[in-house]
């Protein structure tokens, strides 16, 4: 538990200026001690033109996960869903998604409540750590979390293979843990399953901020240098030659001129002279930070229109396929990353329940489309991958609908049926599918004989 404890401290250090970031407390070591003096009191020295947040979220809003594929049984794949719903994890596997995004990791505990029915809990690297084994990265050899509760008292749990599971609690003041208490335990292995953002063979998950925080650094000292100059150096600055000026009784001359828009400058001495010095340009800042802004557009691979650079003209049309392939392509990698860590901790979901599905390796994650579409355009691409044969089931699930939703489709279906071969009785005709084939009714006529008047 200590050494682990060592682990996680250090990751939480490296998790720090990321989470920071991200919430858009950016430092601002290089700003100029003249914009503290103007701005100090309005941005409380923590503004800053946040863009951070924005690339995060433009990944983690096209990772929807819309159900699960387990076995050729459809029953498998509802009972994952159910588990599913029953974790909220239509909420929670987002938040697990944002933080993996920004600290390169987040966790998957997979746990029995006290039914014995299975719980997911996502779980945050700034309060758990894994280790894994060096020569197998899938391996996992313990998972230690840590936590304090709102009276101050620290709480630790570490998890182990074999079904071990130990907890220790650490008073607020206390100089040493309680001596840890053993727990029961349902998993030999560890039952945390690790989200990595862009895993290596070698070296560590990165960041989608470890790139860009120095180039948010830039653009933040740009504005922040356009700020300083709006303040001291846009507004004209005039002059006067010519004029004997006041002095107050320590000898110091007055200012002859208040300046304000309603007033104007006069003198009644001829030798007086007026002139105005020329306003900064600002437009050098603009471009710059316009600059930068593609730059950091370039390194993220997020569409330039998200940034509204060039006055925030969206594209139209297949312009915006062309812009957002980038995109696409990174949020289709983060679902085959995750999907991974999805698939098993669904496997442990049945694993507590005893289920053989728990060597369920075929599964799959069922992802919304992250490429976004219009209505019509999506409709009429599906009715055309009908015609080569595909099933109804899968172009309901490439349509967007959850197995939830199909479930019903069927449920639906089945009643309307009925209420077609009802209404048919009642009005004298044969069940639709009859009709259709020509089998009833047709033979009973003579010919020429007309169609029942309710017909």
């Amino acid at each position: 538990m200590e050494y682990l404890q060592g682990k996680l401290n250090g990751q939480i250090a490296a998790n720090r200026e990321r989470n920071d970031y991200y919430d858009g407390n950016h430092r601002l070591a290089f700003a100029q001690e003249k914009f503290y003096e103007a701005f100090g009191g309005v941005f409380q020295s923590r503004w800053a033109e946040n863009f951070c947040a924005l690339i995060v979220d433009a990944v983690a809003e096209r990772l929807r996960i819309e159900g699960f594929r387990m076995t050729d049984d459809p029953a498998a794949d509802r009972d994952a869903w159910d588990i599913w719903q029953r974790s909220y994890m239509d909420d929670d596997s987002d938040s697990a998604h944002v933080d993996a995004l920004i600290a390169s990791k987040s966790h998957v505990l997979v746990w029995a409540d006290s039914d014995g029915k299975p719980v997911i809990q996502p779980q945050s690297a700034n309060e758990m750590y894994v280790l894994t084994d060096p020569s197998n990265r899938r391996k996992r050899l313990a998972a230690y979390k840590e936590y304090r509760d709102d009276w101050g008292t620290l709480h630790s749990r570490l998890w182990l293979p074999g079904r071990r599971f130990y907890k220790a609690i650490r008073e607020e003041g206390a100089k040493s843990w309680a001596e840890p208490v053993e727990g029961p335990n349902a998993f030999d292995v560890v039952p945390v399953v690790p989200l990595l953002n862009r895993p290596r063979l070698s070296g560590k998950p990165i960041s989608e901020l470890d790139r860009v925080i120095p180039v948010q650094d830039a653009i933040n000292k740009v504005v922040i240098d356009a700020l300083v100059a709006s303040e001291f150096a846009a507004f004209p600055q005039r002059w006067v030659t010519g004029m004997e000026l006041d002095e107050d009784e320590n000898g110091n001359p007055v200012a002859p001129f208040r300046v304000a828009l309603d007033r104007m400058f006069h003198s009644e001495d001829p030798q007086t002279a007026f002139g105005q010095f020329q306003a900064a340009d600002l437009s050098n800042y603009v471009r710059l930070a316009e600059s930068l802004t593609q730059a950091l557009a370039s390194i993220s691979r997020i569409p330039l229109h998200y940034f509204l650079v060039n006055s925030g003209q969206p594209p139209s049309g297949e312009s915006i396929k062309s812009a957002e392939a980038g995109l696409v392509a990174k949020a289709r990698q983060r679902q085959r990353s995750f999907g991974e860590s999805w698939e098993e901790v669904m496997r442990l979901c049945f694993a507590v329940m005893g289920d053989p599905r728990r060597d369920a390796y075929r599964a799959e994650v069922i992802w919304s489309d992250p490429e976004y579409k219009s209505e019509s355009e999506h409709i009429d691409a599906l009715t055309k991958l009908r015609t080569l044969g595909v099933p109804d089931r899968q172009l309901q699930e490439d349509a967007g609908y959850s197995p939830g939703q199909i479930a019903r489709f069927d449920k639906l279906m089945a009643e309307q049926v009925e209420r077609a071969r009802v209404q048919a009785l009642v009005v004298g005709l044969p069940p639709a599918a009859d009709r259709l084939n020509g089998s009833a009714g047709a033979d009973e006529r003579e010919p020429g004989e007309e169609m029942p008047e309710a017909a």
